[in-house]
């Protein structure tokens, strides 16, 4: 087999435009994401047991769906009810409803790891469940929350990839409109994966930078 390396270098800029939209998606749909996770995880341990259900029946809903069904009902079920996003938006949307179900869980095991006698205590000295839940164990849970949370976002970056099914211009769909045009799919599709392998790798290192420089309880 020969390999075409002038369609090797002559796709890297085009598939360097498919990275700023995966970028673009993923760092849109991680901070939204986190927002609505972090939200989720505190309601997942309010004192109101349907506040806890409804919570709970999110998550396993995410859980128990392929994240590709999620997409398409963004995408394509949502506007039967009115409510309409282009394909970029209805990336975001539909990766940080999937992405905020696992950061709830995130969040919901970390501060449940905290010693139960410092709520207790908090409890005791006045201090309210919602005043607990913010000043006491989220500031000590944060640190053990940082490695889950960097694996749901490197999750995060490879699941993009799924929205070249909606036409998202990310880089799976930038490799697939290269293969439409020159048929070089073992070139384009092994360079694909040596993008997702660098990104992915910067992310794992900046996570252990920032797990280093975390101050320790």
């Amino acid at each position: 087999m020969t390999i075409d390396w002038g369609i090797i270098f002559k796709s890297m800029p085009l598939l360097g435009h498919g990275v700023v939209v995966t970028l673009q998606v993923s760092a849109l749909a991680s901070i939204l994401g986190l927002a609505l996770g972090l939200v989720l995880g505190l309601c997942s341990l309010s004192h109101s047991k349907s506040l806890r259900w409804i919570v709970a029946g999110y998550v396993d809903f995410i859980r128990g769906t392929p994240l590709l069904i999620q997409i398409f009902l963004v995408f394509f079920a949502l506007p039967a009810l009115g409510i309409r996003f282009d394909e970029f938006w209805a990336g975001v949307v539909a990766l940080s409803l999937n992405s905020a179900a696992f950061v709830a869980e995130v969040v919901r095991g970390g501060v449940g790891s905290i010693e139960r006698g410092q709520s207790e205590a908090a409890t005791a000295i006045g201090m309210r469940h919602r005043q607990i839940l913010v000043y006491i164990l989220l500031p000590q849970a944060y640190r053990q929350m940082v490695p889950p949370l960097t694996n749901e976002l490197i999750s995060l970056v490879k699941n993009s990839s799924l929205l070249s099914v909606i036409s998202v211009y990310e880089l799976t769909r930038a490799g697939q409109a290269i293969i439409s045009v020159h048929f070089v799919p073992f070139e384009i599709y092994t360079l694909l994966a040596l993008y997702y392998y660098v990104l992915i790798k910067v992310l794992s290192w900046l996570s252990g930078r920032l797990e280093r420089k975390l101050p320790t309880w």
